[in-house]
């Protein structure tokens, strides 16, 4: 997965591409509006990057004491801007993990 674009294009399909790490899976499943499939992917990455992923979930879910949980074991400030910016921020930044 190369980009944003790339990575909304993928959506088209019936299931994430298979190298697909957890967590860009995780934010795979849960554009295609299936949240408990995400949680599942994010609870399999143990990182930072799944922590990240798992705290935007549980923000989405409208769990914010349970998302700061997971934003501080991602190392990361509680997000305050829209849920489609954070979701685009970790796919730029977990894709772009993923090229090097």
């Amino acid at each position: 997965m190369t980009d944003l674009a790339a990575f909304r294009a993928s959506l088209a399909g019936e299931a994430p591409p298979a190298d697909l790490p957890a967590a860009l899976a995780a934010l795979w499943w849960d554009a295609k509006g299936d949240w408990h499939r995400a949680h599942s992917f994010a609870q399999e990455d143990e990182g930072k990057n799944g922590s990240a992923v798992h705290a935007y979930l549980h923000r989405k879910e409208g769990d914010l004491s349970n998302a700061r949980y997971w934003y501080a074991r991602a190392g990361r400030p509680v997000a305050g801007g829209t849920l489609e910016a954070e979701w685009e921020a970790l796919v730029h930044e977990l894709a772009g993990e993923k090229q090097r």
